[in-house]
C-alpha cells in the first residue's frame, strides 16, 4: 500500500515537474518574441523612420580630345561639367516638408585662339513643397520654385558673341497652393501635384550700369568684326567708338535690356500698340507638376514635368492697333496680342530627365535631358530669325561621382 502511495506521489510530482517546465517553457518562449518584435519595431523605427532624410549624388564629369594630323579635322577640346542634386525631406506624423536643388555648370575648352573657352553648361533649380496630410497619401501643398543661371549665355559666332542671357535674365519663381498625392511602390516614388491657384514671376532684370557697359560691347562687336575682316580701317572704328552714344543706342531700340526683355517674353503694349519694356512678368494661372524616383541598386532614376498656363484671354491685336495709330507704317512685330501668345490653354512646359549608374564605388555614367517651351520666349535660329521655340539639352557623362 505504502509502494502504491509512494508510486502516485512520484507519478504526480513528475506530471507536476513536466507541467511546470511546459509552463516555463511557453512563457519564456513568448517573451522572447515579443521582445524580439518590441526590437525589430525599434530598429526599424531608428533606420527607417526617421524624421529628416537627405540624400542625392554629387559628381564631375570631364572628357578630353587630342589631334594629331587628324585628316577628318576637329580640333583638340577639353570639357567638364560639375553637378549636384541633393533631396532633403522631413516628414513626421502628418507633416511632410521637401526640398530639391539641382544645379550643374559646364565649360570647354578648344584649341583656338579665339573664344577658347566656352559656356556648354549652367543651371539651377531650387524647388520646396510643404504638405499636411489630410488624407492617406493625399496633402494640402503649398509649393514654391526658382530657375536661373550663373554666368553669361552667349552665342558664340566668328568674331562677335551676343549676348542671350544672364544671371536674373530670365528667371522663373513659381509660387502655388494645391494638392498633392504621393505613393511609394516597388522601389518608385511618384508625386501628383495638382494648383488651381498658382503664380509665375518672370523676369528680365538688366540694371542700368551693366546695360550700358554690355550694350557697348554688343554695339563695338560688329564693327570690330569688320575691322578684322578688312571693312573698315583703323581710323574709322576709333572714330566710331568715340562718335559712339548711348542715348542714341536707347531711341534706336539697339539695346541689350530691350533686346533681352524682347526675346524673354516681358514686354507688354500700351493701347496704342506701343512696346512697354518691363524687367518683371507676373501671372496668375493653373499649374500642374508629376514626378517619379526610382532606385535598384545601383541604378537611378528622376524625371519631372513641369506645366503652367496663366488665366486670361487673347490680348488686342497690336498689329491694328499700331497701324491705326501710325497711318502709312506696316507693324513688323512677331507678337500678334498684347499678351505674347500667353493665354490660357498655351502651356509652359519643363520636362526634366536623369539617369546614373554608379560602378566602383565612385564611378558614374550618367545621362540627363533637359526639354523646355515657354509661350513668349523668343530664340533666333541660323538665319537669325526669331521664334518661340522647343529647347532641348541632353548631357552623357562618365565621371567621379558619390550617391549618398
Amino acid at each position: 500500500m505504502r509502494k502504491s502511495i509512494l508510486s502516485v506521489a512520484l507519478c504526480l510530482m513528475a506530471a507536476l515537474t513536466m507541467n511546470a517546465q511546459t509552463v516555463d517553457k511557453a512563457t519564456v518562449t513568448g517573451n522572447a518574441e515579443a521582445a524580439a518584435k518590441a526590437g525589430a519595431d525599434l530598429k526599424k523605427l531608428e533606420n527607417g523612420e526617421k524624421a529628416w532624410k537627405f540624400d542625392g549624388t554629387v559628381g564631375l564629369n570631364a572628357a578630353a580630345t587630342g589631334l594629331v594630323n587628324w585628316a577628318a579635322g576637329g580640333k583638340n577640346n577639353v570639357n567638364g561639367i560639375v553637378y549636384a542634386k541633393l533631396h532633403l525631406l522631413y516628414h513626421k506624423n502628418a507633416i511632410a516638408w521637401e526640398t530639391n536643388f539641382d544645379t550643374d555648370f559646364g565649360m570647354t575648352w578648344i584649341d583656338q585662339k579665339e573664344d577658347a573657352f566656352q559656356k556648354s553648361s549652367d543651371n539651377i533649380k531650387l524647388a520646396t513643397k510643404f504638405g499636411w496630410e489630410f488624407k492617406e497619401n493625399w496633402y494640402l501643398t503649398v509649393l514654391g520654385g526658382f530657375q536661373s543661371q550663373y554666368a553669361l549665355g552667349r552665342n558664340y559666332q566668328t568674331g562677335y558673341n551676343p549676348i542671350i542671357s544672364k544671371w536674373l535674365a530670365p528667371s522663373y519663381t513659381d509660387i502655388s497652393v494645391g494638392i498633392d498625392w504621393k505613393k511609394s511602390y516597388n522601389g518608385a516614388d511618384f508625386s501628383v501635384y495638382l494648383s488651381p491657384l498658382a503664380g509665375r514671376i518672370t523676369t528680365a532684370y538688366i540694371g542700368d550700369a551693366w546695360n550700358r557697359r554690355y550694350t557697348r560691347d554688343e554695339y563695338m562687336g560688329p564693327l570690330a568684326d569688320q575691322l578684322k575682316n578688312g571693312e573698315i580701317d583703323q581710323s574709322a572704328y576709333e572714330i566710331a567708338v568715340n562718335n559712339y552714344n548711348y542715348d542714341n543706342m536707347v531711341i534706336a531700340n539697339a539695346d541689350l535690356r530691350s533686346k533681352l526683355q524682347r526675346s524673354i517674353g516681358t514686354v507688354a503694349y500700351d493701347q496704342n500698340g506701343e512696346e512697354v519694356l518691363r524687367n518683371v512678368r507676373a501671372e496668375f494661372g493653373l499649374s500642374f507638376k508629376g514626378a517619379i524616383a526610382y532606385t535598384y541598386k545601383d541604378f537611378k532614376l528622376s524625371t519631372t514635368l513641369g506645366l503652367f498656363s496663366p488665366y486670361q484671354g487673347k490680348g488686342f491685336n497690336v498689329q491694328e492697333k499700331f497701324e491705326a495709330s501710325h497711318p502709312g507704317e506696316t507693324y513688323t512685330g512677331y507678337f500678334m496680342y498684347s499678351n505674347n501668345n500667353r493665354y490660357f490653354g498655351h502651356f509652359d512646359v519643363d520636362w526634366d530627365v536623369a539617369l546614373s549608374y554608379q560602378f566602383l564605388k565612385c564611378l558614374q555614367v550618367t545621362l540627363q535631358t533637359s526639354l523646355k517651351y515657354y509661350n513668349g520666349t523668343l530664340i533666333a535660329d541660323r538665319n537669325g530669325v526669331e521664334a518661340e521655340r522647343v529647347q532641348f539639352k541632353g548631357v552623357i557623362g562618365l565621371g567621379v561621382g558619390y550617391s549618398f
